[in-house]
């Protein structure tokens, strides 16, 4: 099975990631230092942190049941021969020397051999190789591998940590660190807030000891390295793609990897494989037109033969076997081949693509062909000695949901690519049905994808290994690729897609790769996962930069009081409340705002964006405050006052530009901070340590805080102006 970045924490691990965090440890630390100054008021930041601990904790344990519910639902299922009986097992119940039947499609759990029967397996995942390899009769089968064609016996001769590739699968199953901006972008912050508040922390602490007692030094540099500390940022992202699982999880679509949610919403190009996907994946035989009587052939052929694909089973079901001729051997059916064959005393009888099986194509043949599928069905046809028996004509329906699904993505602006081992006229004609029209070609005629992939959206007589280096092709065109599938010819093109979707009818090897698996099969989840992915991607987002303003600010104040600052300007109290009205509370409710916007641009570079021009304001407030202590005295209660009005004012700016476009919600989320602000600096001064200003004090309060809209636009517009010339040389770099 594929491991989550969820579903393989257990409670142990969940706790530890909430609770035994970095940012934790500090937070705890910078409040025993306080507490040894008797001054507690100050560690009224603690609550926040464990509001946050408490949350997170509750939200991804949530999200672990349901998804653990919904993995019951996914699990792979073994066929065990116990008693002389098949019986249906979980992996864990396998033992060694138990005799297991696989199939076309199943994924190989265990090391054994082959008792009887043959088989052709994927081994790429232990071998890198993506070719067929083909096995028999006392043929070695490992963990790991999936079998592509045929059916075997297997004896098991090594399970779980005993079996040859377990250390190999599970490093690159676990830990397979999935690609994702958003995560890479807030390690980045973290990263470099890490390296910077320890050593400024501890500088800032020894010059403000030397300058003013252990009391007033401790909590100013609390104050300092509480501000640089976003340690809400880290627990609204883990809380936000928690929610959005246990939604989906709702919705019965299992999310197997948590940060595949993110890549959805950032996909520009969706490959939709046919079979099973865009149809229902239930052929039946509609018409058969049959040059000579072989009914009995086909029922014969179809008992010989192990496939159990759609196909097989639409035929067999048509068909009655009535054993008139001796089977003397059988070649499975394959995606790369295109057909499978029996061979009795008389000859070989092969069944399947017409232009893969023909030595030499007939024209009249092929039109006759063209007919049928211009109709959207899919044609078989029985040969033997390169004639036609047999045209067996089959159907499969439509999705009811496929025609508004794609319809939601081509208005989205995603691309759609529909992929198919089937012929491309049959593809095409399907595709006509739910709304999309668009040229289709034959791929069994082209070597090389990147001739065609950006011609065409709808690909025919597709291998295998072709859908792989269809994926490729496109991510190699910087596209973002999303790929759904349901049968084992998919799962290399799964593995290679920036975001993979499995159909829970799917084939075991499928859903084993598959970063979501839509349990029961429903296409419009597609467009719920995708608004669930920008909701997640907008709103941390949009409050990253709150949590960002701080942080900068507080490493700017930070390195301008060891250069010319006389003492840090805030208590941590006083961040504490700025924190609390103007980033933490607001952060928490529009990270739960809906929110279907198409995601753009890079999220680094948009969130500083949006955070430095609110980071440099407060900057500025505070230098203005310092040089007018230069004129006048300012003591240092009121120089703190003064600096955390004005911060507070400035974070509620940043909070309200951040809120528009204004909806009811919002409006009434910064009324209701800013009337709390104002109360506690009036009615609350004395626990926040707001005093009284001197006559001068407020006017230049006053006029500073007139300043703000005007000093945040032209900053915002410098910034913007900055980033564009930065990502122009980078373009031209680029070139």
């Amino acid at each position: 099975m594929h491991n989550s970045n969820n579903l393989s924490k257990s409670y142990k691990e969940i706790i530890k990631q909430h609770v035994f965090t970095l940012f934790n440890g500090i937070n705890v630390v910078l409040a025993i230092f306080v507490f040894f100054t008797g001054s507690y008021r100050n560690m009224l930041f603690m609550i926040t942190v464990i509001l946050n601990m408490v949350i997170g904790l509750f939200q991804e344990i949530r999200s672990k049941h349901m998804l653990d519910k919904l993995s019951l639902l996914n699990q792979t299922k073994i066929h065990v021969i116990r008693n002389n009986t098949e019986l249906e097992l979980s992996v864990e119940e396998v033992k060694v020397n138990d005799i297991l039947v696989l199939y076309a499609g199943d994924e190989i759990s265990f090391d054994g051999h082959i008792i009887s029967g043959n088989i052709e397996c994927d081994e790429s995942m232990l071998t890198g190789e993506s070719d067929a390899v083909y096995k028999q009769e006392n043929s070695s089968l490992l963990s790991g591998s999936f079998v592509i064609s045929g059916k075997c016996w297997m004896h098991v001769d090594k399970v779980g940590q005993d079996t040859y590739a377990y250390s190999i699968l599970k490093h690159a199953k676990r830990f397979k660190r999935y690609p994702s901006q958003l995560r890479d972008s807030i390690d980045w912050i973290i990263k470099w807030c890490t390296y910077i508040l320890i050593p400024l922390g501890c500088v800032l602490f020894i010059k403000q000891l030397i300058k003013t007692n252990y009391t007033t030094a401790t909590l100013n540099t609390v104050a300092a390295v509480v501000g640089m500390i976003p340690e809400g940022l880290v627990f609204l992202t883990s809380v936000a793609l928690a929610i959005s699982a246990y939604k989906l999880g709702k919705q019965k679509v299992l999310v197997q990897e948590l940060y595949c949610i993110e890549t959805l919403a950032r996909t520009d190009t969706l490959c939709l494989d046919k079979t099973g996907t865009l149809t229902q994946g239930k052929l039946s035989v509609c018409h058969v037109e049959k040059i000579e009587n072989v009914d009995g052939i086909l029922g014969d052929m179809m008992q010989a033969l192990p496939d159990d694909n759609a196909t097989a089973i639409a035929i067999r079901n048509y068909f009655k076997a009535r054993n008139y001729k001796k089977v003397v051997s059988y070649l499975p059916f394959s995606s790369q081949r295109k057909y499978s064959s029996v061979t009795f005393e008389d000859g070989e009888y092969k069944l399947g693509a017409y232009s893969y099986i023909a030595k030499e194509i007939d024209l009249d043949v092929e039109k006759h062909i063209e007919d049928y599928t211009s109709q959207a069905m899919r044609v078989v046809v029985l040969m033997k000695d390169n004639a036609v028996l047999a045209y067996i004509c089959l159907r499969d329906e439509l999705r009811p949901d496929a025609k508004d699904t794609l319809n939601f993505f081509k208005k989205q602006g995603v691309e759609i690519k529909i992929i198919s081992g089937d012929d491309p006229r049959t593809v095409e004609a399907l595709a006509r049905k739910a709304g999309f029209t668009s040229k289709s070609i034959d791929m069994s005629t082209i070597k090389d994808v990147e001739m065609v992939v950006d011609s065409y959206s709808i690909f025919g007589r597709v291998t295998p290994e072709q859908k792989k280096e269809l994926v490729l092709a496109l991510k190699r065109r910087n596209k973002t690729v999303a790929m759904t599938g349901d049968g084992v010819n998919d799962v290399m093109a799964l593995k290679e897609a920036d975001c993979s979707i499995a159909m829970g009818s799917g084939s075991q090897a499928c859903k084993s790769v598959a970063s979501l698996v839509l349990l029961e099969n429903q296409m419009n989840t597609l467009p719920v996962i995708l608004y669930q992915g920008r909701c997640v991607i907008n709103n941390i987002q949009r409050t990253a930069s709150l949590f960002l303003v701080k942080t900068i600010f507080s490493i700017a104040l930070s390195l301008l009081t060891l250069v010319c600052l006389k003492n840090y300007p805030f208590k941590p109290i006083q961040l504490t409340l700025i924190s609390a009205l103007a980033t933490g509370i607001p952060s928490f409710i529009l990270t739960l705002e809906p929110n279907g916007n198409i995601v753009k641009g890079n999220f680094l570079r948009n969130v500083i964006s949006k955070a430095l021009p609110g980071a440099i304001c407060v900057i500025c407030s505070v230098i203005g405050v310092s040089i007018l202590g230069h004129f006048v005295y300012i003591s240092p209660n009121e120089y703190s006052t003064m600096c955390t009005i004005l911060a507070g004012v400035n974070a509620l700016m940043v909070l309200i530009r951040v809120c528009v476009p204004m909806t009811m919600l919002r409006k009434i989320l910064v009324t209701i901070m800013s009337v709390i602000f104002a109360v506690s600096i009036i009615l609350c001064k004395n626990f926040f340590y707001i005093v009284h200003l001197q006559w001068y004090e407020i006017i230049y309060v006053i006029l500073n805080v007139c300043l703000i809209p005007f000093i945040l636009t032209l900053v915002s517009n410098w910034v913007k102006i900055i980033l564009k010339k930065i990502n122009h040389k980078k373009k031209k770099l680029g070139n």
